[in-house]
């Protein structure tokens, strides 16, 4: 009798050996990129991830701001949010954006002596140039087709070449195809980082206010998250209009310590659908921008409010459409500590109106969680990043999504692009949501 010679696995491709020898590594160092809808700059926090899933362990080992430039600013601007813009400068701006951050990028590296080759991924979340949830619709249908539609800048193949590094970009494009909004998505990372034997709140004020609420440990509970609002988006354009050769925003709020809040005012902002909505819930500029504020001011007439008295008018906004979510959302909200990050965590007069505000909760220092609260949404994007190529993947929202939800694709460089990468969508973590849909986030774009 012959006997068949035995079956030989065929060896794997280098990209996917690659990856799969990276997903076996005890400890991955990843950088997290973050530029959010305030256009201050982008966020790099150098990482040190071990593990992934309910087991990641994350130590900061570097972290700085690249500030935009004034005129890097003023091109964001010009698109950013917008609901119309030049195709091409749209266009040109991806490729631009993702230029801009890999300069940015290497040049971190260089000041903290770190070599590309010791760097194992690199996690960006791009520039929102608009976000489109149902909520968002002009005539308030959130029906048909599509009912939630995102955008990111910022090329992750052209920033994966650039940089040499392994990259993960286009982050909340999988959360929308899950049946989810894709945003926010801190809460995903967060309810690995952050919780803790008490309820805690986690309170970003960044140019929208949002909310996670992570249950104690050995809670079974959901957590709960959204966008409450406008934080900074407004106040830095009033600021911008105070003072338009200062620094852009109200530094300290002391411009909104000196000014009156005008009822009025105040009333018919806080008149808009969006602050009765329940959360999950996520919003933008697009919709607390420059239209929002002129329809109101228009509405006051003659009497509206000008300088600090608008400056005033917008953080009391801020801090009441905050409270009044968090009171409405969060589960027994005088046991849980808040812990705010953000900009707005600078503004002392928004922190203290808010504490005002929230006279039952414990206000705690956000730096005791071990993450430096500045540092805060690069590191959650680096843990994304890492969950994309080691992880176990995360519990969908409970928002009716169409079942499991793979890991995406993979698009390689200038070598082999468009090689694709099927993830496996499987497994579970007490995450957001609790509905049983898993899934990851990310487009891998190789450097070769």
């Amino acid at each position: 009798m012959t006997i068949p010679p035995p079956l030989m696995t065929p060896p794997l491709p280098p990209r996917i050996a690659r990856l799969a020898a990276l997903a076996r590594k005890p400890a991955r160092r990843v950088l997290g990129l973050m530029s959010g809808t305030s256009l201050d700059g982008l966020d790099i926090a150098l990482c040190s991830i071990g593990g992934a899933g309910p087991d990641t362990r994350v130590t900061l080992e570097r972290f700085l701001t690249r500030p935009y430039s004034p005129a890097e600013r003023e091109r964001l601007r010009a698109v950013v949010s917008r609901p119309e813009a030049a195709l091409a400068d749209v266009c040109v701006l991806h490729a631009w954006l993702a230029e801009t951050h890999a300069r940015a990028v290497l040049a971190a590296l260089a000041e903290w002596g770190v070599a590309a080759a010791e760097v194992d991924l690199l996690a960006s979340h791009g520039q929102t140039v608009f976000h489109a949830p149902g909520s968002w619709r002009p005539d308030g249908d959130a029906r048909g087709p599509v009912r939630h539609a995102t955008l990111q800048l910022g090329d992750g193949d052209l920033l994966a070449v650039r940089t040499g590094l392994l990259t993960v970009s286009d982050f909340r494009q999988k959360e929308i195809a899950g049946g989810g909004q894709g945003a926010p998505l801190a809460p995903y990372a967060e309810a690995l980082l952050y919780r803790g034997a008490e309820p805690r709140v986690l309170l970003n004020l960044g140019g929208i206010a949002n909310f996670t609420w992570l249950p104690p440990l050995g809670s079974d509970a959901p957590v709960r998250s959204g966008d409450t609002g406008p934080a900074n988006t407004l106040l830095d354009r009033a600021a911008r209009l105070a003072a338009p050769d200062g620094p852009g925003f109200d530094a300290d709020g002391a411009g909104a310590a000196r000014g009156a809040v005008d009822a009025g005012l105040l009333a018919r902002l806080k008149a808009h659908p969006y602050f009765a909505l329940r959360c999950p819930k996520s919003t933008g500029p697009e919709l607390f921008g420059e239209a929002y504020l002129a329809e109101a001011l228009e509405w006051v007439g003659e009497r509206a409010p000008r300088g600090n008295d608008l400056l005033a008018t917008l953080t009391r906004l801020t801090v009441d459409t905050v409270a009044a979510t968090l009171v409405r959302e969060v589960p027994r909200l005088a046991e849980a500590s808040l812990y705010v990050s953000g900009g707005g965590r600078h503004n002392a007069t928004l922190m203290r109106w808010l504490a005002a505000a929230l006279p039952q909760v414990r206000f705690a220092d956000g730096a005791a969680l071990g993450i430096p609260p500045d540092a805060k949404e690069a590191v959650l994007f680096a843990v994304l990043g890492n969950e994309a190529v080691a992880g176990p993947g995360f519990a969908m929202r409970d928002v009716g999504a169409p079942g499991d939800v793979a890991a995406g694709r993979a698009t390689a460089g200038a070598a082999a692009a468009g090689q694709a990468v099927p993830g496996d969508g499987v497994a579970d973590h007490a995450g957001p949501g609790g509905s049983g849909r898993r899934l990851t986030f990310g487009k891998l774009s190789f450097p070769d």
